[in-house]
């Protein structure tokens, strides 16, 4: 037994021996095969050396085995040795159709530029020693085999290069398609090529001319370009695949809207997938074919918002107001979605501007949902139509003097979106040339005047009473509307004697209104408050059971309202404020009976405590001397 395991132990012992000496042996790596690539479309086989000594710079030459040469070996290119080639592959050699390109000092690559039928056969990679000892392998073949050119690719209709107006949709058709014994994949890939984009800067500040739209890759998936990712997720860019004649697949890519920046050269790019032996995908065939080039006209350029009548417009208070709003310059054959927007800019000044800020009056969606602005009123007294393609009228059918103002009709569009989302852009936004609208009102005067009337003095639980007298002039129906408003009493300083009168630094507050219906608002929760009124001109306000907070200066504000020849009353804008009336309140009675008696027994109490004080001052002392030593 001990004669078996001692050759054995030996054995081993040698080949770990072996394996340590070898960990650091030359070893030459090409990859596994056999490979297959298409003929007229180039090759490339990696090569790299490890456990070398020398230099890190290590040449390599490349042998070619042809399946007819019986084993013989031809020599194609070499690093070190520019005459190294064949005679067949000198001129190939020669013009850079087959090269060695190096990636570090000891991996390498071979490429041959156009691949032909007679370059299949067993290749070697043989890298010459720098070794002191001659050990590991120096050189590593794999097999490639050329498979003919079976892919084909076409296209349905090129683009003339005639604009194509800004929305409109864009289809590109292509056909493509692969005959071969081997099993391979296709993928497909539209693009355009434009230039000077500064979108597509690369991270080396190169301006790349080339953008991928969208690809059906090697895998069947859908793969969007990086720079129509978001069009591509908003479902503004497609591509599906059909079955076409003879074996070729229909490729359609559809954009719903172009833009400008969609402006370019297009071309369909079909190339051929295969799966090497180290499970790696590898291009072996690509063919581009140009569609032509696309002109995207920008709306901007034809688009134009106009509203009518022009200029200026003036109205009698109750008669109706119509605007219209017309959109010009869409191209007809461009399905897109318009919001329309009237909006108005305060009320006219002298010099004929409308000043303030703009609001929105009224508004249609591309669905035709028709919505209102802050003014809710006007959705029972006006009304916002499509009367005709692309055109607009907004009617109110009793103007009032609020209404006066500068009228502007802001047209949205959403080329090539009949039905855009709520957080879709839009693609233009114009506005038309203002509508300047005057509502001639009559004449009218205000005046008002607020007294408190003589009576007893005002204390807390008295009812304060102010009369406010109007008086409105005016050749029609008229109505006063009254407003009460309060300012509080400023609190006084050392070198103030009175407070400020009229008390600027502070916004009244309104505190009660009778309306021109006859129908009064209280405004202040605090106090129980009423209003009415005493005659035609006479308006009166009542505070019940005041209280502190119920002292300051009460003025009145009157405000004329028209009636219109359909009966509807609306604000004329007249109006005028009274003067300001302080209320103080006074003690009460009772309040200055407490005063004497808190006095008394302030003073009542201050002489206990002296004269107690002084009692047990002397009894102390007393005390002291009768304990006193004698």
């Amino acid at each position: 037994m001990r004669t078996m395991m001692a050759p054995l132990k030996t054995t081993l012992l040698v080949f770990v021996l072996w394996e340590l000496q070898c960990a650091v042996c030359r070893d030459v790596t090409v990859p596994p095969g056999p490979l297959f690539r298409v003929a007229g479309f180039p090759l490339s086989l990696p090569c790299s050396v490890s456990g070398y000594e020398g230099s890190r710079m290590q040449d390599f030459e490349w042998f070619l085995y042809r399946d007819d040469s019986a084993g013989r070996q031809i020599g194609v290119v070499s690093t070190r040795d520019k005459g190294f080639p064949y005679a067949i592959f000198q001129s190939r050699v020669i013009n850079g159709d087959m090269r060695v390109e190096r990636d570090l000092g000891d991996k390498v690559r071979l490429v041959i530029q156009r691949l032909r039928a007679e370059d299949q056969g067993r290749y070697e990679c043989y890298t010459p020693s720098t070794d002191s000892k001659y050990q590991g392998n120096y050189s590593a073949s794999v097999t490639v085999q050329v498979i003919p050119d079976t892919l084909q690719i076409s296209y349905t209709r090129s683009l003339t290069g005639q604009p194509v107006p800004e929305g409109a949709e864009l289809t590109l058709t292509c056909s493509a398609g692969i005959q071969s014994e081997q099993l391979t994949h296709l993928s497909i890939t539209f693009g355009k090529r434009a230039g000077g984009d500064a979108s597509a800067i690369g991270a080396g500040g190169e301006v790349s001319t080339v953008k991928e739209i969208i690809s059906i890759d090697k895998l069947l998936g859908v793969v969007p370009g990086r720079f129509y990712k978001k069009r591509y997720d908003d479902r503004e860019i497609t591509l599906e695949k059909r079955n076409g004649e003879g074996g070729l697949g229909v490729f359609v890519m559809r954009m719903m809207a172009v833009q400008p920046d969609d402006s370019g050269s297009y071309f369909c790019e079909a190339s051929q997938w295969i799966l090497d032996p180290d499970r790696s995908w590898q291009k072996i065939a690509q063919r581009t074919l140009d569609i032509g080039n696309l002109t995207v006209q920008q709306l901007a350029e034809s688009l134009s918002v106009a509203s009518s009548p022009r200029g200026e417009v003036t109205l009698q208070v109750g008669s109706p107001l119509i605007l219209t709003c017309e959109v010009l310059g869409l191209p007809s054959e461009v399905n897109s979605g318009l919001l329309v927007q009237w909006m108005k800019r305060g009320s006219v000044s002298s010099d004929g501007v409308g000043g303030g800020v703009e609001v929105q009056v009224a508004q249609m969606s591309p669905g035709g949902i028709v919505s209102w602005g802050d003014d809710l009123s006007r959705a029972s007294g006006g009304s916002m139509e499509k009367i005709a393609e692309r055109k607009y009228s907004l009617k109110l059918f009793s103007a009032q003097p609020s209404d006066s103002g500068v009228y502007r009709c802001v047209v949205s569009v959403y080329a090539g979106r009949k039905n855009p989302g709520p957080s879709t852009p839009a693609t233009l936004t114009q506005r038309s040339e203002g509508v300047t609208v005057n509502l001639k009102t009559k004449d009218i005067l205000v005046s008002a005047v607020a007294q408190l009337p003589r009576g007893p003095l005002l204390k807390r639980g008295s009812t304060i009473t102010l009369i406010c007298n109007v008086t409105v002039t005016a050749t029609g129906p008229t109505q006063a509307q009254v407003q009460w408003l309060r300012w509080p009493i400023p609190k006084m300083t050392k070198k103030e004697s009175a407070p400020l009168e009229p008390p600027a630094v502070k916004e009244p507050s309104l505190i009660a209104v009778l309306m021109y219906s006859g129908v009064a608002n209280i405004l202040n929760n605090k106090s129980e408050i009423s209003v009415d009124r005493l005659s035609a001109v006479s308006y009166r306000l009542r505070v019940h059971t005041v209280t502190e907070e119920d002292q300051g200066m009460y003025m009145c504000r009157a405000e004329a309202w028209g009636q219109d020849p359909h009966g509807g009353w609306y604000n004329s804008g007249a109006k005028a404020e009274s003067n300001a009336v302080t209320v103080y309140l006074y003690a009460r009675v009772e309040d200055l009976l407490l005063i004497p008696l808190v006095v008394g027994v302030s003073s009542a109490l201050f002489i206990g405590i002296v004269i107690i004080s002084a009692v047990t001052c002397c009894f102390m002392k007393r005390l002291a001397r009768q304990r006193a030593p004698k």
